[in-house]
């Protein structure tokens, strides 16, 4: 059955900003399940790309590319008090956006916390200056002094985002089955104390997409199942990832930043040339890219306890370890063979995709049960059944920004809020209708399977979980 709830009524402005897969695809999901009109909806972007999509919902299309000197008189028209800016783009700041949104009553949400073009790969700026971290601890810097400002939810998507919630729901599972108190936090050390207490040393953001289309890649050309420019941007940043407190071999390419929250650490290497192993219910062992992901600092952060001096005392490790459709393998491969110079040719798999799904979740490591993954199995099938303009990979992403949309105008008070501070329960209760297949599963895997079986590797075998195990040298 298809879902068609009416979760919130919205009676401002809605200004989507950007409109590649993400914004095409939440377009119909929020039209179904959000009382408004299309006549309050206007999409700014950068490209004639979606202008179709756009006219069969009968929305307002302008096509202008947003820039540091044209972002102010572009939008301070169309956003005021009440009114909503959704930012699914790529290279429009998003700290310059939640100012504006800021000082005109509007509230914001974004996927991705974006800096204005160059701000990834400008190498005349330090890698830990260009890294998520950097981008975050920039946007939380607002907050100072505005706790009641109109709500700014940041980089809830699938991940970051939708996964912060798995996590949740994944430790209290972990407590149930062994027999620990299930009863949910309510507060941000609680998930902390939770999360210490059942064991958890290692988290990984866990995805396998195996969607395949009628035609493969051609040499030249980078294919996708979700934005080609964002996943080479997010792949050409250093390799971030949240830095555990059990960690007893610092990489030697591994760099520690000198400001903010220090929860994480960062890897003199672009994340698309990274890899590590991990695991997932259906696909079973396989390499992943470490691509940065913002969740990878952000969870880490969330669960950090710390003693009475600010160190800290239980962190677990936290990265990104995907695998994305064979041909973005390819495509990787031939993109870092040109030195990180992207092909001419762009392809986003959509309807010539035929078969495959995303199997996306999160994997907790180290507690009593072993290894413990939660998440979604989506296949493409279904994701077509459910909403148009849609994907396996892109309806995880577009079925959560609805649900961060709809919690931000439940709560239009909040200032800026990350993903691990929402209600996950809310959240969940939108999403899991569109994640088909949503699943827990135990496995007795852990990176020390069946290593050195061909030639000897140097592995810590008193501590599986040792992130000098998992990556791939």
């Amino acid at each position: 059955m298809i879902p068609t709830t009416r979760h919130v009524t919205f009676s401002g402005r809605l200004i989507i900003v950007g409109f590649g897969s993400i914004g095409q695809g939440v377009l119909p999901l929020i039209l179904r399940h959000v009382e408004m009109t299309p006549q309050q909806i206007t999409i700014i972007t950068a490209e004639e790309r979606g202008a179709a999509v756009a006219h069969e919902y009968g929305i307002r299309f302008v096509e202008v590319p947003l820039t540091r000197e044209n972002y102010r008189t572009v939008l301070e028209p169309l956003l005021g008090p009440g009114d909503f800016l959704l930012n699914v783009s790529v290279e429009v700041a998003s700290v310059a956006l939640i100012e504006l949104c800021r000082e005109r009553g509007a509230l914001y949400l974004d996927t991705c916390i974006e800096p204005w073009p160059g701000g990834y790969t400008d190498a005349s700026i330090s890698p830990a200056l260009r890294s998520n971290y950097a981008l975050r601890e920039a946007a939380l810097a607002l907050r100072e002094g505005a706790a009641q400002a109109p709500t700014a939810v940041l980089t809830h998507g699938a991940n970051p985002g939708l996964v912060s919630h798995f996590v949740k729901q994944a430790l209290l599972d972990l407590a149930r089955d062994t027999g620990e108190d299930a009863t949910a936090p309510t507060d941000r050390s609680g998930w902390g104390e939770l999360a210490r207490r059942l064991g958890v040393k290692v988290i990984h953001i866990a995805e396998r997409d195996t969607q395949v289309a009628d035609r493969p890649k051609r040499v030249g050309e980078f294919v996708n199942t979700w934005s080609i420019d964002g996943f080479v941007s997010e792949g050409s940043q250093p390799a971030e990832l949240g830095w555990g407190t059990h960690e007893r071999h610092f990489p030697a390419d591994g760099n520690r930043h000198t400001f903010g929250c220090r929860s994480a650490i960062w890897l003199s290497r672009p994340g698309a040339s990274t890899r590590v192993r991990t695991w997932t219910p259906l696909e079973g062992p396989f390499h992943g890219f470490l691509i940065t992901h913002g969740e990878s600092i952000s969870i880490a952060d969330y669960l950090t306890l710390s003693d009475g001096g600010g160190e800290a005392v239980y962190r677990p490790t936290v990265h990104y370890a995907y695998h994305p459709c064979d041909d973005a393998v390819l495509s990787i491969h031939e993109l870092a063979g040109k030195n990180w110079t992207l092909q001419k040719e762009k392809r986003l798999m959509m309807e010539e995709t035929i078969a495959g799904i995303d199997e996306l979740g999160v994997l907790l490591m180290g507690h009593a049960r072993g290894a413990y993954w939660y998440g979604s199995q989506l296949s493409i099938e279904e994701a077509r059944r459910l909403v148009p303009h849609n994907n396996a990979t892109s309806l995880q992403v577009t079925i959560a920004v609805l649900a961060g949309l709809v919690w931000a105008i439940e709560n239009p008070r909040a200032g800026i809020v990350e993903p691990d501070e929402m209600d996950f329960r809310r959240i969940l209760e939108i999403s899991l209708p569109y994640l088909g297949n949503v699943v827990g599963a135990y496995g007795d895997w852990t990176p020390l399977r069946d290593r050195g079986r061909l030639f000897p590797e140097e592995v810590d075998a008193d501590d599986p979980w040792q992130f000098k195990n998992f990556r791939v040298t």
